[in-house]
């Protein structure tokens, strides 16, 4: 017998067809006996719609503001949840829903984005024993202090999942999404994507942080982290052995020996320019230390000096939807930094070529510039890890970078 955590994002929930879909392949894994653990995600649109809601009576901008959003739009995954475990009873298994106060999963006091600090792992194998499947709300924990609900910020459903599995040593914990896999590009910008059959988790912890929306960041590190093995699925088909896409270890045969595994796409990036700051030692500790503060990740930097040595340009991109956050952050220390201009660019795009194999390999971030230079793409920022190469350009050559890209580093075939 096998703890299985299913995890349903929110297309694969969308209306009461789709939930009833979804109690026939939590039946699946009953019918094997199977342990089931299932974790859902609020209603297709539903939480977009919440989120709407907030922002036309608040700027959100204090902590308190954050607190009382968490506790608005934390509230699709209750009804997912709750209609779930109705629809499981109702086909003759005894079903309970709970939300993450009640497990409880505890999470630090960062409101919109916490992190999670624990799991009461023995409360929830304790309530397998007394029920055939436990369904819980996504998405949500609570702060241990104040008990305010605390959520884990867009897609922290995919985060509840793999934390769980963690909390229970789980044997599986498959993702069910509106995909039936991890692609070596975007399907829908070129049809020469390809399905993966496994991947490694550090290529997908960086194809999820450079733009690929398959999987939240963070659950792919903390799958990575407990060694959680994680399965992406269709909701839409049925499951067989060769189904989704499977993350491993990268000690672990992948037959597909391969030096780029994938290319990444996001949109969702901006670009920000300091000019002219008198340089002096501190500088960029202070700027990027109160963006820390501020809870804005920081993605690109670029570092550049005048002729003369006295002044100095800062570059750095972040997700559009931080934007606000930077700038007051970025106020709040102008007297001290004393920048001339601080420039704005949203009409970037961020490109990611990913691959284990790079680290053995020589020639890939030339391949890359050749490439985009030949269809007269200009790159403005570039970025490096040991497994991933990022350039940054302007959002109207995006689609077609991925294309040529792929091509490039034989990913059509």
């Amino acid at each position: 017998m096998a703890i299985i955590v299913q995890k349903f994002g929110g297309t694969s929930v969308g209306d009461i067809v789709r939930i009833q879909n979804v109690a026939k392949k939590v039946k699946a894994e009953l019918d094997k006996k199977n342990q089931v653990i299932v974790v859902v995600s609020a209603m297709s649109g539903v939480t977009n719609q919440l989120v709407s809601y907030c922002h036309e009576v608040s700027s959100l901008m204090s902590d308190d503001a954050l607190a009382e959003y968490d506790s608005v739009i934390s509230s699709g995954e209750q009804i997912t949840c709750g209609l779930l475990a109705l629809e499981l009873q109702s086909i003759g298994y005894k079903a309970r829903s709970f939300l993450g106060w009640q497990i409880p999963m505890k999470t630090d006091d960062v409101h919109s984005k916490a992190r999670i600090d624990s799991i009461d792992g023995d409360f929830l194998l304790n309530s397998l024993k007394t029920h055939d499947v436990i369904v819980i709300a996504g998405f949500q924990g609570v702060h241990g202090d104040s008990g305010r609900i605390a959520t884990l910020g867009r897609g922290g459903s995919d985060t509840s999942a793999v934390a769980i599995a963690a909390a229970v040593k789980a044997d599986l914990c498959d993702i069910y999404t509106d995909v039936d896999g991890v692609y070596t590009t975007d399907p829908r910008i070129t049809n020469k994507a390809r399905k993966l059959n496994k991947i490694a988790y550090e290529e997908m912890l960086e194809m999820a942080y450079s733009g690929s929306k398959v999987l939240q960041t963070r659950s792919v590190a903390m799958a990575m982290a407990h060694n959680v093995r994680v399965r992406v699925l269709s909701s839409f088909q049925e499951v067989t052995e060769e189904s989704g896409t499977i993350l491993v270890n990268n000690e672990e045969e992948i037959m597909e020996r391969r030096v780029i595994t994938g290319i990444s796409y996001s949109k969702n990036d901006v670009r920000i320019t300091l000019s002219r700051m008198p340089d002096h030692p501190g500088l960029s500790a202070a700027i990027f230390g109160v963006l820390a503060d501020k809870e804005v990740n920081v993605d690109m930097i670029v570092q550049s000096a005048s002729v003369d040595g006295k002044f100095i340009d800062i570059t750095f991109t972040t997700a559009t939807e931080e934007l606000s956050r930077a700038k007051s952050a970025l106020d709040s220390i102008s007297d001290q930094i004393k920048y001339e201009k601080i420039s704005i660019d949203e009409n970037v795009a961020k490109i990611s070529v990913i691959g284990v194999g790079m680290v053995s390999h020589s020639g890939v971030a030339h391949t890359m510039f050749k490439t985009l230079a030949e269809k007269g793409i200009n790159i403005l920022v570039i970025s490096t890890s040991e497994i991933k190469i990022s350039v940054l350009i302007a959002k109207e050559y995006g689609e077609l970078a991925v294309r040529v890209l792929h091509t490039a580093y034989e990913l059509d075939k």
